[in-house]
């Protein structure tokens, strides 16, 4: 498709335009899902295409097409650029990047595309009969998805970059039915399971078979729990909940593009106006935040974005201070900051939007054992439920599967429905503890959504046991 490509943009270049890029994407995508034993989701797509944006006389213009041959869509863009610089006054500018070429791909230990069928299903209708023989479980689902998507980057700076991202996950979920309620408890994660950018291997260490028991017992034990009392305690976040915390309360808040007011669709703006940058408190001395798409396995991991702008590792709040956003080329230049190659479309048929890579709480000292020790009374809560946040990603309120009291040191008292709350700054400033090194992982977040049209995006978070004082606290209904 090079050729392709290039001849769009020689068009383009042709006809003085102030800037295009050309973007070739060949998408494969695999979902398998078990129930008690049975296949129930068997799907296998592929989508190809491209998506060309051309920059006229400052104004933006896209156009897509899934037809190869069809090399007019340049000229469809260029058209839209035109329309909306007459309609509009033209504002847009971009920041300097050097033009790459360059080629990249996700490493790879088995490719889950080779992997037999049966093998995968074997699997999965194992794991999902295992949970369904629990006492009282009403149902065991265990999934798998997987994603491939070469893509071909071009531009008229000059830019040729080729990239192949394989993304790979699953989990699994016993679902529990008795005394009037039905409670669910899952294995790594909820919302589909975990996910990273390599292969089949990662299915592989969850070693599902091996929580079996474990989670069908807790779901059982949770229709016999009583629901948390409301007041007020500290709290422990793990896992998975901590990563739901930082996407939504962190991740979100530094897109620029939200900030700026240029895309609000589902989730709203930000509270994180441009004031705030370098000056205002977003959290404790204990809460350092980063961006960073270079980890190797987090599932925000790539090589360069969709502007062909390299990924990078920078720090977003800095000892508990606002200090960056995530950004575009055209909202960099705007604000004058970094680029930290952000932005992406979920297609060959969408525009790039700002878009989270691996947005992670960085590590502590504490060993986690310590922390329970040091922490009589708190509520540890692990696996997300359900959340809500406001429009400015300021008031939210997250419900867990599980929650635990600690005394003495150890997880105690089982509650089930529980939920907590809080106000973004206060919260990320009652944290007083972070676990160590040992102790953090990058979770992965299949399902990110944004835009209109929608897009779906695919994001890591990283972070280790984290501990919040005063956490206003009760039960979901």
């Amino acid at each position: 498709m090079k050729p392709a490509l290039q001849e769009i943009l020689s068009s383009l270049k042709r006809k003085k335009v102030d800037y295009a890029d050309a973007r070739y994407v060949d998408a494969m995508d695999e979902t398998l899902g078990a129930r008690d034993g049975v296949l129930e989701v068997n799907t296998r797509g592929r989508s190809r295409g491209i998506g060309v944006r051309v920059l006229w006389k400052g104004s933006w213009g896209f156009a897509s097409t899934g037809d190869l041959t069809d090399l007019a869509v340049g000229d469809r863009a260029l058209a839209v650029a035109q329309a909306t610089a007459h309609a509009s006054a033209p504002v847009a500018r971009l920041a300097e990047v050097e033009p790459a070429q360059a080629t990249w791909r996700t490493p790879v230990g088995k490719d889950p595309f080779a992997v037999p069928l049966e093998k995968k299903v074997a699997l999965l209708a194992s794991v999902s009969a295992a949970l369904k023989k629990g006492k009282r479980i009403q149902a065991g689902d265990a999934s798998y998805s997987a994603y491939k998507t070469r893509k071909i980057f071009a531009s008229t700076e000059g830019a040729l970059i080729e990239q192949e991202i394989t993304e790979c996950g699953g989990g699994m979920t016993a679902t529990a039915a008795g005394n009037g309620t039905m409670q669910a408890r899952s294995y790594p994660s909820s919302h589909r399971g975990d996910f990273v950018t390599g292969g089949w291997e990662h299915v592989e260490s969850m070693k599902l078979a091996d929580s079996v028991e474990r989670v069908r017992d807790e779901a059982a034990q949770l229709l016999d729990a009583p629901d948390l009392p409301e007041g007020t305690y500290d709290l422990i976040l793990r896992g998975p909940q901590l990563a739901l915390q930082i996407h939504e309360s962190c991740g979100h808040p530094i897109e620029l593009d939200r900030v700026l007011g240029t895309e609000q669709s589902l989730a709203g703006g930000s509270f994180l106006q441009p004031d705030k940058l370098g000056r205002f408190r977003y959290g404790s001395g204990y809460v350092t935040i980063t961006l960073d798409g270079t980890i190797q396995g987090g599932l925000g991991s790539y090589g360069y974005d969709d502007e062909g702008v390299p990924t990078s590792r920078q720090t977003v709040i800095d000892g508990g201070v606002f200090t960056g956003y995530l950004t575009s080329r055209e909202t960099a230049a705007k604000m004058k900051l970094k680029l930290n190659g952000a932005m992406r479309a979920d297609s060959w048929s969408r525009i790039p939007l700002i878009r989270m890579m691996n947005i992670s709480l960085e590590p502590g000292t504490w060993e986690e054992d310590e922390l329970l020790a040091d922490s009589e009374g708190a509520i540890l809560m692990d696996v997300n439920k359900s959340w809500s946040i406001d429009d400015r990603r300021l008031n939210f309120q997250f419900g867990c599967e599980a929650a635990w009291q600690i005394r003495r040191g150890k997880r105690a008292k089982l509650f089930r429905n529980p939920m907590y709350s809080g106000m973004t700054p206060q919260f990320w400033g009652s944290c007083d503890a972070v676990c160590s090194r040992p102790h953090w992982r990058v979770w992965g977040v299949p399902n990110c959504g944004k835009g209109i049209p929608g897009q779906t995006a695919r994001v890591g978070h990283g972070g280790a046991p984290a501990r919040f004082r005063k956490v206003k606290m009760g039960a979901s209904r």
